[in-house]
């Protein structure tokens, strides 16, 4: 099945915990831990989600570019001019459970700006 999600005005972690939900296939009545999932989501509207409080400004995304030193920071309001996609996925990602099947489940996400 595939579910298609609008992000517009909806909060991140809701929304990143509720796709998660469908990717592991837990909607479906022949639910199974260690198979994949059949569900697909296509997410729209990206680049308009929100968080609450303060974390416009106070959210840190870290990553490393393979270089000695070269550890990267950006904040959550820089992300979402560059990248608003990426603020999402990651969002997901660390949601689903750490296993073999998290990047099976990840390819069957679609995120749109």
């Amino acid at each position: 099945m595939e579910y298609i999600l609008d992000a517009k005005n909806k909060k991140l972690g809701r929304l990143a915990s509720e796709v998660a939900h469908i990717l592991q296939g837990k909607k479906n009545p022949d639910y199974n831990p260690r198979n994949p999932g059949k569900d697909h989501v296509i997410i729209k509207n990206a680049a308009l989600i929100e968080v609450s409080g303060n974390k416009a400004n106070q959210k840190v995304y870290h990553y490393h570019t393979g270089y000695m030193g070269h550890l990267r920071t950006r904040k959550f309001k820089q992300m979402m001019e560059k990248q608003p996609e990426k603020v999402l996925e990651w969002a997901i990602y660390n949601m689903l459970p750490k296993n073999f099947l998290r990047q099976k489940r990840m390819n069957m996400l679609k995120i749109e700006r």
